[in-house]
């Protein structure tokens, strides 16, 4: 499974310049884990550090210019950092596999004479062959829309020019839906499978048009519908999933669906002490949030990135654990599940993490973002080592930069 091992974001809100794990030109940095949790104080920028992974995904979905406008980011001026007037930069270190060799990705998005944002440059690094240090090979480099690229996977292949037709528009879209750019469209494929979490439980207690679906969709409107899927194609991972359910949430023993007369679906969720099932409307927010996430993690052909926002929402303290536990287990797990990437202010769920999991994002005086790992900090591990529990540390100010 393809795993990111450092994120890089220049100019994107309060994100001035904040790095995360491992880059091509910052080797002896630690890599980022199978989890990786951002905690900090309302208002530090854990929920743009969460936004810049989407505005990425976007970009490439949709281009930069209707990107930028987006999920309420209101126009490049917008997102821009306050008082910078540099391009929006991102830069992305990954594998596809433990035996791959690392790509960097980088992007700079800027404004054009007309004001409008377009792609200034994009890059695609990786090193040759037996190549353990010095500056990557570029096997695509594109300049306000004209580069050159490399094509199959050998840098002594053909060289190509190239020319985009829309500059708005990401090189690695067009390329990547050609065969002769196999790692383009690697690449391209793991950032489309990345799976951000926009789950609300209002969501979930629509009535979609019934028909099973793979995969769960961002706001969970559909979780009928995998449900119905799972039943027909997956019905031992399913009961596996309500043996969980049942541990966690006590009296909840069965979950299935109804079709409507009109073709519309009913999720059912059996109590044990009641003879008649409840509807999703009448289901707590935290009964719906776990199912989903458990859904989630049951998915038969998980996405390769999973990015949740504050899973602690709505739940019952002592279940956070449980689920941070449960993630952990999916991420690390031998069939190679997601990468997962959360955010929270939650000290209960923050307690089962260890600190190489753990970043700690805060304000700096001049109102911008600054982050570092958990791990970097002797006494911290000193203590998390004698037993004490991360969380607790984080209550207690010790995370709190000295």
């Amino acid at each position: 499974m393809a795993k990111i091992e450092g994120f890089s974001i220049k100019n994107f809100r309060a994100l001035k310049n904040v790095t995360l794990g491992k880059l091509w030109n910052a080797q002896k940095e630690q890599p980022l884990t199978p989890m990786t949790a951002v905690i900090g104080k309302n208002g530090v920028g854990k929920s743009t550090l969460f936004d810049a992974f989407g505005f990425l995904a976007d970009c490439l979905k949709v281009g930069v210019e209707e990107a930028c406008d987006s999920r309420g980011r209101g126009g490049f001026d917008r997102i821009r950092s306050q008082g910078t007037t540099g391009a929006i930069e991102f830069e992305l270190y990954y594998r596809e596999n433990n035996n791959s060799r690392p790509i960097t990705f980088e992007l700079a998005i800027d404004l054009d004479r007309d004001q409008r944002p377009f792609v200034l440059k994009e890059h695609l690094r990786q090193r040759r062959d037996n190549q353990k240090t010095g500056w990557p090979f570029s096997f695509l480099t594109l300049a306000k829309g004209k580069g050159e690229v490399w094509k199959g996977e050998k840098e002594s292949s053909e060289k190509e020019l190239i020319e985009l037709s829309d500059n708005r528009k990401l090189g690695i879209a067009t390329l990547g839906a050609m065969k002769q750019h196999p790692r383009i469209t690697t690449f391209r494929q793991f950032i489309e499978g990345w799976y951000l979490s926009y789950f609300t439980p209002d969501a979930a207690r629509g009535l979609p048009l019934a028909g099973p679906q793979k995969h769960l969709n961002l706001h969970g409107d559909n979780l009928g519908n995998v449900v119905q899927f799972m039943e027909r194609e997956h019905r031992e991972r399913f009961h596996k999933i309500l043996d969980r359910i049942a541990q966690r949430i006590p009296g909840i023993h069965q979950i299935s669906t109804e079709r409507t007369p009109d073709g519309r679906l009913l999720l059912k969720f059996n109590d044990s002490g009641f003879k008649d099932p409840f509807f999703a409307q009448q289901v707590s927010d935290g009964t719906l949030k776990v199912f989903a996430y458990l859904l989630l993690l049951e998915d038969p052909t998980p996405p390769p990135f999973l990015c949740i926002e504050e899973p602690e929402n709505s739940l019952y303290h002592k279940l956070l654990s449980t689920l941070a536990t449960e993630f952990r287990e999916h991420a690390t797990g031998r069939k190679g599940g997601s990468q997962i990437f959360i955010t929270t202010h939650q000290p209960y769920f923050v307690d089962a993490l260890n600190p190489e999991e753990v970043w700690i994002l805060e304000k700096s005086r001049d109102g911008f973002s600054t982050i570092r790992r958990a791990s970097t900090d002797t006494m911290v591990n000193n203590l998390v080592g004698e037993g004490l529990p991360l969380g607790s540390l984080w209550y207690s100010d010790y995370l709190d930069a000295r």
